[in-house]
């Protein structure tokens, strides 16, 4: 009998009718201990016939229908409060009293080294595309394993959009539980018994796996892609290789991908080179005019650019000593703004240049507006303040593409510790304007500052994940987006342009 209905006691408190899965770990009726009661799965003693629950295995902790389990442990707020409210400033108060005072988002419990789940939920909720088709997915639409993790993921969304520290310690149980099933090796225990740590990157790899099998595109779009994460992370690249040992014709390819890889060498100090050297690069394969294995030269060029771009710091190496995944804590600097022009072939190139005009006659005609407004001395500022409209990041008959080339960088998962399968995982997102640290359920504020200092070089969080967004265009309302026309004067003056 996996399943059991329970009464859970905490206090005075009673909560009948609690379902409880022995088929899952202990740590997720721990979590839904902390839905109900708001005490900590660390700071809860559960006992069921004087045997105590372990966070490893169930035991000889036995389970029947209507069994009462006892609850011992108080929230962390349970403190006795001073007799005087007092006036405290921002810079007095602690993280959980800064969250409540800046109105800031619900982070996930750690249900037992689970920073790499949630950090990649955090950076993937930046998406609004995303968000938006997993808030509006059928649950009750199947899909085996992939199908039950989309549906987690979904009810992760919506307890993150408001629903509470009870609500978003209970999906986050769910979608552990889901996790699992999907890839049971993140079930995996330590030798003391308890969950084991994960790689995030592999984390956020099945988790976009499921989702690009489960969420369709959306409806009426012009994208030929059939699901979100296609439609939106989904690019490709045009290959060719190039015998370097033997005359042979180029041979031509393409490829697709969900996100890029920086290769860290010692000459790489910046991610745009790192982006850049692996884009030409020297491999091994089989020749059929030699006959053996000889040297090709790879060359891909970007052919299609995705809304949002995801690139990973290739941090981890396998050292055979130690039978680690060892962490490379090289500084690799990172953009706020990303343009990866120079990545692309020659004919997106030529498809992204309209709106990279448009980008640059905006700059222009905002530093000519400056200049003319100080020249003014303000006299005349009020005409600058205009309606603004958002023109579209993609590209025609291509929802969900990048149409410029330039990205604004939107969240940062980084690792701190010298392997991946120890440490800390944390989640660094954008919110409008200012930046956000989602370090499990501690959520604070951040400035830009901070997040540039992730790029490695120490024992200190080191970006392992980053995720770029479109950067967007908006004009004042009444300028018109065709293309240039021109029309001649009756009068015989030269001809005018009219955008």
């Amino acid at each position: 009998m996996p399943k059991v209905l329970v009464k859970v006691k905490w206090g005075k408190e009673t909560y009948p009718g609690v379902e409880v899965n022995t088929e899952e770990e202990p740590v997720l009726f721990k979590a839904q201990i902390f839905a109900l009661t708001g005490v900590q799965p660390d700071r809860q003693k559960v006992v069921c016939k004087g045997v105590t629950l372990r966070d490893d295995t169930w035991g000889n902790f036995k389970l029947s229908n209507n069994a009462i389990v006892l609850v011992m442990g108080s929230k962390e707020e349970d403190v006795p409060a001073a007799p005087v409210e007092q006036t405290k400033f921002v810079e007095d108060m602690n993280e959980s009293e800064l969250a409540s005072a800046l109105d800031l988002p619900e982070g996930l419990i750690n249900l037992g080294n689970t920073c790499y789940m949630n950090a990649t939920v955090q950076c993937l909720k930046t998406v609004p595309e995303l968000k938006n088709a997993l808030l509006n997915y059928n649950k009750s639409s199947g899909g085996g394993t992939a199908g039950e993790l989309t549906s987690a993921l979904s009810d992760t969304m919506s307890a993150l959009e408001g629903g509470g520290a009870g609500a978003c310690a209970g999906a986050a149980a769910r979608l552990l539980g889901a996790l699992h099933a999907t890839a049971p090796r993140f079930a995996e225990r330590s030798p003391g018994g308890g969950l084991a740590q994960q790689d995030a990157s592999e984390c956020w790899t099945e988790i976009v796996r499921a989702l690009q099998q489960r969420l369709p595109a959306a409806p009426g779009t012009s994208s030929d892609r059939s699901s979100v994460i296609e439609q939106y992370f989904g690019g490709t690249l045009d290959v060719e290789l190039v015998c370097t040992e033997a005359e042979e014709p180029p041979t031509r390819s393409t490829e697709s991908f969900l996100q890029l890889s920086c290769f860290i060498s010692q000459d790489v100090k910046y991610l745009q080179s790192g982006l850049r050297s692996k884009m030409s690069e020297q491999i091994t394969k089989m020749s059929q005019t030699l006959g053996r294995d000889a040297i090709y030269t790879k060359t891909s060029k970007i052919s299609r650019l995705p809304a949002y771009l995801t690139l990973q710091f290739v941090r981890f190496y396998y050292k055979e000593k130690e039978s680690i995944n060892a962490k490379i804590l090289k500084d690799v600097k990172f953009p706020l703004e990303l343009d990866v022009y120079e990545l692309c072939s020659p004919e997106l190139q030529e498809r992204l240049t309209p709106m990279r005009n448009k980008f640059k006659e905006l700059e222009d005609a905002t530093v000519e507006s400056s200049l003319s407004s100080q020249n003014k001395n303000r006299g005349d500022s009020r005409k600058l303040v205009q309606n603004k409209r958002i023109m579209p990041y993609w590209l025609e008959n291509d929802v969900g593409s990048n149409n410029s080339g330039y990205y604004r960088l939107q969240a940062v998962l980084t690792h701190r510790g010298r392997s991946s399968s120890s440490g800390h995982y944390v989640a660094w997102v954008a919110k409008g304007d200012s930046w956000l640290r989602c370090d499990d359920d501690t959520v604070t504020p951040v400035t830009e500052e901070e997040v540039l200092k992730l790029s490695g070089g120490g024992d200190w969080h080191c970006a392992y994940l980053l995720l770029y967004g479109p950067k967007i265009l908006t004009v004042p309302e009444e300028e018109e987006p065709p293309a240039m026309e021109v029309t001649e004067e009756p009068s015989g003056d030269p001809p005018t342009a009219l955008a």
